[in-house]
């Protein structure tokens, strides 16, 4: 368990899922954070990877740094998705085992599962299949990953554990329109259509692809609760055990911005893994379920993200 007093360092502290999993922390609590913006370190670099940990001593850790994106970033960016997140993962976690950290959580990613997997996904489905082709190097560094602390969990009983979260979304989410993942993608499109007065959205593939989403503050409650309780070996899912396809999402997200127009699609894009849901037996029997529905989710992250876009517009 930890203490509240005790040092923790968030890697990531600044982007969508550390800061959810700061603001989790700090409603318990804990106010002794180490934190360090990517300006202020550069975690691909080993040296000063080492260096910060050694002078910090952090107790704990949550590994939530990532170099991450939607479908054309993955595709586009193949070389700095698998080399940035190697680097990141693997110096961060040697640095933990040698300084001593008492416990750390690495995130990963559902892409880690084969493109072509039984539906739900459970844990031991991992490394099955082929992956899917326009996220397969960032894939294999999440997996990576997740290798690397069992590996150190049972040659040096490191308690460093991995967490699998499905699709997210929530505050600090990107919304730019050619790196983001497809809800924030979607929010923002039809929000600027609406504005606009634009007669259609265009959205990429079919639609039929179907996706699990979960509100990164039930992630961060997740991840709180597993770093108090869970310590076996073997990664776990965490996601809603729910999904629906890309079409009725966006049709949910018309709904929620209230845009009259039509959906039109473009069928020249990829559409990706046919389906990624998770399996969340093993969190369940853990003790936790996720508490935000998505329309819920969306509607709360929307009335936050429009007050920001309207002033764009305004000024």
């Amino acid at each position: 368990m930890m203490t509240k007093d005790a040092k923790i360092y968030i890697a990531g502290h600044r982007g969508m899922v550390g800061s959810a999993i700061m603001r989790r922390l700090q409603q318990d609590g804990y106010t002794n954070f180490v934190t360090s913006t990517s300006s202020e370190l550069d975690l691909r670099n080993q040296a000063a990877v080492r260096s910060f940990f050694e002078q910090e001593r952090p107790a704990y850790v949550f590994l939530a740094a990532a170099k991450v994106g939607g479908i054309l970033a993955n595709n586009t960016y193949r070389g700095e998705f698998i080399y940035d997140n190697l680097m990141i993962e693997c110096n961060v976690i040697h640095a933990a085992k040698e300084s001593g950290v008492e416990k750390l959580m690495f995130l990963g990613s559902s892409c880690i599962y084969p493109k072509m997997s039984p539906q739900p996904m459970q844990e031991d489905y991992l490394l099955t299949g082929l992956l899917e082709p326009t996220n397969e190097p960032y894939a294999i560094a999440k997996i990576a990953g997740i290798k690397l602390c069992e590996a150190y969990q049972s040659q040096y009983g490191c308690d460093f554990i991995s967490v699998m979260p499905t699709n997210l979304y929530g505050p600090n989410d990107n919304y730019d329109k050619q790196n983001s993942h497809v809800l924030p993608a979607l929010l923002r499109k039809f929000h600027e259509a609406k504005v606009n007065g634009d007669p259609n959205v265009i959205m990429w593939g079919t639609g039929s692809p179907k996706r699990e989403f979960l509100h990164v503050d039930d992630l961060a409650d997740a991840c709180v609760y597993l770093m108090h309780s869970y310590s076996e070996p073997g990664l776990v899912n965490i996601g809603t055990g729910t999904d629906l396809s890309i079409l009725e999402l966006a049709q949910l997200i018309q709904k929620i911005v209230g845009y009259t127009g039509t959906i039109e699609h473009d069928y020249s894009k990829p559409d990706g893994t046919p389906r990624k849901l998770m399996n969340v037996d093993k969190l369940k029997g853990l003790g936790w379920e996720a508490k935000i529905s998505l329309e819920e989710g969306i509607r709360t992250v929307y009335a936050e993200m429009k007050k920001e876009w309207d002033l764009v517009i305004d000024n």
